[in-house]
């Protein structure tokens, strides 16, 4: 029987067509820690921090046992049409604390960083069209930030914004790879919505002027910049990085090259 668990949008586990996710907050944020520790046992402990952090209430230990007895149910219920397994083959009690009995291929996370391991190694071996195609990929198995729904303790807000900095990065290095396949005009609209989206994003900024310039947009791939400088400097009193304002001078002089997979500065 299957079991589909996605933790990269709002929380969502599928055991045979059936949701198992609790309508309770604590409850689905224990399954959260469970599905991101797949097939690894995590301490009661560390359950405990991450639920209650630092202010855990005298019962925590019997109320943690509830929330397990809570997600058995869910479990019963969707392998009551099942023969063979139980709740207790899946959701395991080890002497420290629980396991969930699930390959981690099962977690979309894990999957996606099989796919996204195999992306960046597409791009170090300069294989653009591998890495585009892969990159591309992982990241449709995105449905919105990481965890969006759940309660954010210390050890899920962590791997939250670790797993949201690695799609930023696997998009960037996306754009890249399709950049230097000359794919600039399909790229307008999306690095318009993500300039739009991190307006202090250096890098897709960066890419977006790129994309526009060799479009032939000199005067957009300029006004790209000004609103990234403008928001650097309204927001944190900085100005944008020297090689950002290189690449702005190449372009505003007319001393930049379109030849390679980017914008290259004239000698």
């Amino acid at each position: 029987m299957r079991i589909e668990i996605v933790v990269l949008g709002p929380l969502a586990v599928d055991l045979g067509g059936v949701s198992i996710v609790p309508t309770a907050s604590k409850p689905s944020q224990l399954l959260a820690v469970l599905a991101l520790n797949a097939g690894r046992v995590v301490t009661a402990d560390a359950l405990v921090k991450e639920i209650w952090v630092n202010n855990p209430p005298r019962t925590a230990v019997s109320t943690l046992r509830t929330y397990v007895l809570k997600l058995r149910r869910n479990l019963d219920t969707a392998l009551a049409r099942h023969g063979g397994l139980t709740s207790k083959d899946i959701l395991i009690t080890r002497r420290t604390g629980y396991l969930l009995n699930v390959e981690p291929s099962a977690v979309d996370a894990f999957r996606y960083e099989e796919l996204s391991a195999a992306g960046r190694q597409a791009v170090n071996e300069g294989d653009h069209e591998r890495a585009s195609r892969t990159l591309a990929e992982a990241l449709r198995l995105w449905r919105g930030p990481a965890l969006a729904d759940v309660p954010l303790g210390p050890q899920l807000a962590i791997e939250a914004m670790r797993l949201d900095e690695n799609r930023l990065g696997d998009l960037y290095l996306r754009i890249e790879a399709d950049l230097a396949l000359g794919r600039h005009h399909q790229l307008l609209g999306e690095l318009a919505t993500l300039c739009a989206r991190y307006p202090m994003q250096e890098n897709f900024h960066v890419q977006h002027m790129i994309a526009l310039y060799r479009s032939g947009r000199q005067s957009q791939a300029l006004a790209v910049y000004r609103r990234l400088r403008d928001e650097m400097v309204e927001q944190s009193g900085v100005e944008p990085s020297p090689w950002v304002r290189q690449l702005h001078h190449a372009i505003l002089t007319g001393q930049a090259s379109v030849e390679d997979r980017t914008v290259m500065f004239k000698a």
